[in-house]
């Protein structure tokens, strides 16, 4: 089977999350990610507790089927080195500072005359250029500045911040289309992603009711949809239940399942914009019948009335759950050396009809330093 980004060669000058998440789902596509560390390697390599063999769990569920070359960037030796990779490359990610970005000369304006195709992607916290570009930039900082965190938790409790690198991956996704957009293209050239940008433009139609009506959006009780009612979750006799009523015929499905067919026709609730009106008392009636049953029991009996309804799982749950089982969402690492335990991650969630990728495992630091620069691995 051919892949899809197969004979693609991309070069990633990148630690932690943002840059490595982005390079890696083009690996599993097929392109061939050539990952320069320094001799201490990216910090990402024993960041978590958890080792399986040589492999950090953290790392190497961001850094599966690359190759690892070490090269001091900032050095004349280490400059011409890359300059070798670069010259056969398609494009080169970067997730470093902007100021470390241009020191090492990283950009489409230092590489192009080694390469005039080359694509560079910057994916910095504010981009490249303007008064914010040096300042610091975390997953968890650009959720407090654009407003995620505000708009998350229940509104008594703290801001709080999504329960995973919301930023960070998006930023990555984002990165990749960019990425592939001008290697299409065909032409070579800069690419600048912001990962506050790409988290603005995420709030997509709540920043459109402030922009537009001026709508002070906040934060719901219960996870609540800001428009639809209901749309959160409830508490149950036993676990959390999720429902999210999108449409009317939908409201009256959930009334006559919950014993209550009398709400479906009443002027206070038999619309959305009259649920919406009465809020509070829609949510605290439909929350008594459904502190009734488990949330197991009402799955079984509004999922088949096509309402939309889920049991609140954690992460354990949903990776031993049939879902991921008939998707085959959890995946073995092959290509470990013998012996060694086997690593397991959740597979690309990009299918195509004539390819499936061979996951491998992460490299070890320098692995590949004789392929590409005919360096013996030290």
């Amino acid at each position: 089977m051919t892949a899809p980004l197969e004979g693609i060669r991309i070069i990633e000058v990148g630690h932690m999350l943002a840059g490595p998440y982005c390079t890696m789902m083009l690996a599993d596509m097929g392109a061939e990610i050539i990952k320069i560390e320094t001799p201490a390697g990216d910090i990402s390599r024993s960041i978590s507790p958890h080792f399986i063999g040589p492999h950090n769990a953290y790392f190497a569920s961001l850094n599966r089927s690359k190759k690892s070359v070490v090269i001091d960037l900032a050095s004349d030796d280490g400059h011409d080195e890359l300059v070798r990779i670069v010259q056969s490359a398609h494009a080169l990610v970067t997730n470093l500072r902007p100021s470390a970005i241009r020191k090492l000369g990283l950009t489409y304006a230092d590489l192009r005359k080694h390469n005039p195709k080359i694509v560079c992607v910057a994916l910095t916290g504010y981009g490249l250029d303007g008064p914010y570009a040096e300042k610091p930039a975390y997953d968890y900082v650009i959720q407090a500045l654009t407003g995620v965190m505000a708009l998350t938790g229940d509104p008594e409790t703290p801001p709080t911040k999504a329960g995973f690198s919301v930023v960070d991956n998006t930023a990555g996704m984002v990165s990749a289309i960019g990425l592939l957009a001008k290697i299409i293209q065909g032409t070579g050239g800069q690419v600048d992603v912001a990962m506050y940008d790409v988290m603005l433009s995420q709030l997509n139609y709540l920043a459109g009711a402030t922009l537009n009506s001026g709508e002070n959006v906040v934060r719901q009780s219960n996870s609540s949809h800001p428009y639809i009612v209901p749309a959160q979750v409830f508490p149950t006799m036993s676990g959390w239940l999720t429902v999210f009523i999108a449409h009317d015929s939908l409201w009256r499905n959930l009334c006559e399942e919950i014993g209550r067919p009398e709400w479906k026709d009443d002027p206070e609730f038999a619309t959305m914009a009259a649920r919406r009106k009465n809020r509070t008392k829609v949510i605290e009636l439909v929350g008594e019948e459904l502190l009734k049953e488990s949330a197991e029991h009402w799955v079984s009996r509004l999922v088949p009335r096509g309402i939309v309804a889920a049991e609140v799982n954690t992460l354990g749950d949903a990776l031993q759950s049939n879902l991921v089982k008939t998707r085959e969402l959890v995946v073995p690492l092959e290509g470990g050396k013998d012996g060694e335990p086997g690593l397991r991650a959740i597979a690309s969630p990009i299918r195509f009809s004539d390819y499936v990728p061979y996951y491998r495992v992460p490299p070890l630091l320098n692995e590949n330093a004789d392929e590409f620069l005919g360096k013996e691995v030290s």
